[in-house]
């Protein structure tokens, strides 16, 4: 199995997002420390940082990391998920792929090595973190999980979840062939409200700050 750590240089919504500092090293180099110890644990063969950022590539060489230099397109707005994910699936020799983003700082080493065990183990095709949501959602202007007739309290609602992508493992021709992360055969994993964290925005970037000052 190998890791894959997807960086650009051109984040939008936090400037170089993926360079930021958090408790004293930057996002990049924390997932990268983290993976380092799945690996020497024996659940990954490798880790790859693919990326189109010379800056970004070079602290990939520094810690022993495989690297790729992306093509521009790849790595600017343009691209679509589905392209974006066959282009990892075309460029990374590996059956299984564990995408790893580093806007999930806080996914524990054992949460991925648990994670993998459940995807071989279960012989899923894809494996992806989950969330669980238990809000009154509404589309549309209509509820979609629940009776206006018959408000429950919100632990009582169906049991819904939202993919986090702090974990994503698939095959190979799951994403090069489909240019998809979740197979036909996939697996879900729930992980806690720390580990669900995702740094998309300034204002994320400053909760996990806070929820690392308070650990």
């Amino acid at each position: 199995m190998t890791a894959v750590v997807a960086v650009r240089a051109g984040s939008q919504r936090v400037k170089n997002k993926n360079m930021q500092d958090l408790g004293g090293i930057t996002l990049l180099e924390r997932k990268l420390y983290n993976l380092l110890d799945v690996q020497i644990k024996g659940h990954i063969d490798k880790i790859i940082v693919n990326s189109d950022s010379d800056e970004m590539l070079e602290i990939a060489d520094n810690l022993y990391c495989e690297t790729h230099k992306r093509d521009e397109y790849y790595a600017s707005s343009e691209c679509t998920n589905s392209e974006f994910h066959r282009h990892i699936g075309a460029v990374t020799e590996s059956e299984d792929i564990f995408l790893a983003p580093v806007c999930s700082p806080f996914v524990e080493v054992e949460t991925h090595i648990k994670a993998i065990k459940l995807y071989q183990e279960e012989g899923y095709d894809s494996l992806t973190s989950v969330t669980e949501v238990k809000n009154h959602l509404w589309m549309d202007g209509h509820p979609l999980n629940y009776d206006l007739d018959n408000v429950p309290n919100s632990q009582d609602l169906p049991d819904v979840v939202k993919l986090n992508y702090g974990i994503t493992i698939a095959k190979r021709e799951v994403m090069k062939d489909l240019g998809r992360v979740v197979g036909d055969n996939p697996g879900f994993l729930k992980i806690d409200e720390k580990e669900s964290i995702d740094i998309d925005t300034p204002f994320d970037l400053l909760v996990a700050r806070g929820v690392l000052n308070e650990s």
